[in-house]
């Protein structure tokens, strides 16, 4: 996926909510001028600008990430650059109150999240390789086959063994549900 989508879901999502770029900021913690480089195309946003963003907003991450025009048959990969890459396998669903995504890992790479929004929860199932989860400030490690749910409104992180992995991620939104069945957002 090309930066360029992730700036019109940004664009669409500040202009349904009518905020200002300064009100924005505020809400997000992303800087006005950072913002204002994302909506132009000027820049591509980190993984955790995204978390931030979403964040700020109550949304799921997918709603800043799916493509206006997406297909939903067709998965949405999104590589950023020194980071993580993500592949959309669901976008957020209101009546689930759950996104899924699936998270490749080069061998050893490793990926620390800040806290998400209040009541978030992930499930981890690890499709190849060795995995370590970082929960309650503890590596717990997993292999193929093997899965973890975890509070994500703490920080956590990802770590891959030598030979890489693959994994899906699956984020639940226990309060936020009701934000997009209010038609105040569609993804």
């Amino acid at each position: 996926m090309a930066p360029d989508d992730i700036t019109l879901k940004l664009r669409d999502v500040r202009a349904a909510s009518g905020l200002s770029l300064s009100k924005v900021a505020e809400m997000t913690g992303v800087s006005k001028a950072m913002l204002g480089q994302i909506e132009r195309g000027e820049s591509s946003p980190t993984i955790a600008t995204l978390w931030k963003i979403a964040k700020g907003f109550q949304l799921p991450l997918s709603a800043l990430i799916d493509t206006a025009l997406g297909d939903p048959s067709v998965f949405q990969t999104v590589t950023f650059p020194g980071s993580i890459e993500v592949k959309i396998v669901f976008p957020f669903d209101p009546a689930l109150g759950a996104e899924t995504f699936h998270v490749n890992l080069t061998p050893n790479q490793s990926h620390e999240s800040p806290a998400h929004a209040a009541g978030v929860t992930e499930e981890v199932f690890v499709l190849a390789g060795a995995l370590e989860i970082l929960r309650d400030q503890e590596w717990v490690p997993l292999q193929a086959g093997q899965g973890l749910r975890f509070a994500a409104d703490m920080p956590h992180g990802y770590r891959a063994g030598a030979q890489g992995a693959a994994f899906l991620n699956m984020h639940h939104y226990a309060q936020h549900a009701e934000f997009f069945e209010q038609g105040k957002l569609s993804s």
